[in-house]
């Protein structure tokens, strides 16, 4: 009767990890929560309540070891979607009136925008299609 008791309270205890996973998105108290149940299999094999805890422990530390740098390193491998002014640089842009180092207007995103050469000894002429290096204020900075 001991050991059935001992595996169930660690079978509620995984429930009990699972609850707060679920409301705050937290995949730490999965990690915990799948621990327990390794705690449960222990128990329900008859092992002791040092086994138990070590298992739980042991299992627990190594699923945040081991998932969560993955987790992370998957978060940051996202594709960063540009927006505003940042989703034009790079872009390509033709020349509506000649750039020059002082001025000139091109066509970028089907908007007509002032814009410079970022040479300022180059200039650029109409029809001509040239990249958007960044936007300075209202301005384009090409090349």
């Amino acid at each position: 009767m001991d050991i059935i008791d001992a595996w169930v309270w660690w079978l509620i205890g995984a429930v009990g990890l699972g609850i707060p996973l679920v409301l705050t998105a937290m995949p730490e108290f999965g990690m915990f929560a799948v621990g327990a149940v390794a705690a449960a299999v222990v128990a329900a094999l008859g092992g002791g309540v040092v086994a138990q805890v070590l298992v739980f422990v042991i299992v627990s530390v190594a699923l945040i070891a081991v998932v969560r740098p993955i987790a992370n390193r998957h978060r940051s491998d996202r594709p960063h979607h540009a927006t505003g002014i940042d989703a034009l640089k790079g872009r390509q842009a033709v020349v509506l009136e000649r750039v020059t180092g002082e001025g000139g207007r091109i066509k970028l995103a089907g908007e007509i925008w002032s814009a410079r050469a970022l040479d300022a000894e180059l200039s650029y002429e109409p029809g001509q299609q040239v990249d958007v290096v960044e936007i300075d204020g209202a301005t384009a900075v090409v090349m």
